[in-house]
């Protein structure tokens, strides 16, 4: 499969020096939206994406054979970069598609409020294309072409290092695509995106089983398909929870004394926030490899709706969805398959098939089973979610009359919410027979 990935790399030392170049291009757009939005009926049903380009290029530039009906545009933007201008039309019509098939839907779907609105002001930033907008010196350095001093001219700038050794060790074999200049903060960057191909594996061996959890981060299990567990891992942030729970705090206090605003407070807390989150991600992949694994399983997650109880702001907080795509990207690369099982009843259900598990009041990553046994809640739940994968590929393999004999004699595996680690078991054991 083919994967696309962004890194970006900071720009060592200046700050206002692109202004410039960013306001001009951001006038052009706003330009070239309104000419689009004029003729669309002429430039929607020129066909492809080329034809829509090359449409909307006649209509504000001329040359020797073409005379622009928008000549307006070469007066305003004089010597405008071709490439620059190429990819201010791009993101044009881009703009101008998505507001004409908006204002389509509201009409055709009978909505009421407001229709949409065409806005020609956009926070964009332009991408620079090789040759033309940019030039590699080496690792560190780097040309741009930007307006300065009322001109079009090219620009040395130096690249952070340790942004371009990364990017040079991960990315080495992937293919480059032009950078966009883009400022996050105070600073200036290059983003780059990388394509590369992966082969994903078709093996099912080895699969990591895994439960995010709001107590815990994740806990992590590798498992054989016959139900073997060969690996546990419990991933926890006790420094990074600790520290984002004294900033919430400090953000209660704050509102509780009249602050209506306290961005600075939630800056820390997204921060922590979004730091665990990778971490997690990181630590679930380090488990995956280090045993081989082949798939990685995770549980299907629906948290629409209002939270209620004493956790909802934890809840409100969780990343997971944030983890599951990172996860996602990280084992593509890696050539691993990622899948997902249903949720309900993983945790509830106890592995040994015993039947609902008890939580304790004050520490609810642990649990009391039917029987008396002592276990770790989640640890139990992500042996269920290894089990649920497996048993679901395996019923999907086998023909509808031994589908059906192992129902009869296994029961739980008919509903796929009831199935826990001794069904698989079960399910082994009836195949065998």
């Amino acid at each position: 499969m083919t994967i696309t990935t962004s890194y970006k790399i900071k720009i060592k030392g200046y700050n206002n020096i692109f202004n410039a170049t960013i306001a001009i291009y951001r006038e052009a757009l706003a330009f070239i939206i309104n000419v689009i939005d004029a003729e669309w009926d002429v430039i929607g049903c020129s066909g492809n994406s080329t034809a829509q380009f090359n449409a909307a290029e006649r209509l504000i530039h001329s040359t020797s054979k073409n005379t622009a009906a928008y000549a307006g545009f070469d007066n305003l933007f004089y010597k405008f970069p071709s490439y620059l201008r190429r990819a201010a039309i791009s993101e044009s019509i881009g703009v101008v598609s998505s507001y004409r098939s908006n204002t389509d839907n509201c009409i055709n779907n009978g909505r009421k409020g407001n229709p949409p609105k065409l806005r020609l002001d956009h926070y964009a930033f332009p991408c620079l294309f090789h040759g033309n907008m940019f030039k590699w010196l080496n690792n560190y350095a780097a040309k741009i072409k930007i307006r300065h001093k009322n001109d079009w001219v090219w620009f040395t700038v130096a690249l952070r290092k340790s942004d371009a050794d990364y990017i040079a060790r991960h990315k080495a074999r992937a293919i480059e695509s032009s950078p966009m200049l883009a400022k996050i903060g105070r600073s200036w960057y290059l983003r780059f995106a990388f394509t590369e191909t992966a082969a994903l594996s078709d093996n099912q061996g080895v699969i990591t089983a895994v439960d995010l959890g709001v107590n815990n981060a994740a806990v992590c299990c590798a498992m054989l398909p016959d139900g073997t567990v060969i690996g546990r891992k419990i991933v926890s942030f006790p420094v990074e929870k600790d520290r984002m729970v004294h900033k919430l705090n400090k953000l209660k206090k704050a509102q509780q004394h009249g602050a209506k605003s306290t961005p600075r407070l939630w800056a820390y807390v997204n921060n922590y926030n979004r730091g665990i989150s990778e971490g997690t991600a990181r630590a679930i992949i380090d488990f995956a490899i280090k045993y081989n694994c082949d798939v990685i399983v995770l549980e299907s997650l629906n948290l629409k709706g209002k939270k209620r109880g004493s956790k909802k702001q934890q809840l409100h907080l969780w990343r997971n969805k944030a983890v599951l795509a990172m996860v996602t990207s990280k084992a593509h690369l890696l050539g691993m398959r990622v899948s997902t099982v249903c949720a309900w009843g993983t945790s509830k259900l106890a592995f040994d098939g015993s039947g609902v598990v008890v939580r304790d009041e004050g520490n609810h990553s642990l649990c009391t089973f039917v029987s008396g046994k002592r276990y770790h809640c989640d640890l139990s739940a992500s042996y269920n979610i290894g089990a649920r994968y497996y048993i679901r590929e395996i019923l999907k393999s086998l023909p509808e009359t031994v589908r059906s004999a192992c129902e009869a004699k296994v029961p739980r595996i008919a509903k796929r919410t009831t199935c826990t680690l001794s069904d698989l078991f079960n399910l082994h054991a009836a195949l065998a027979a």
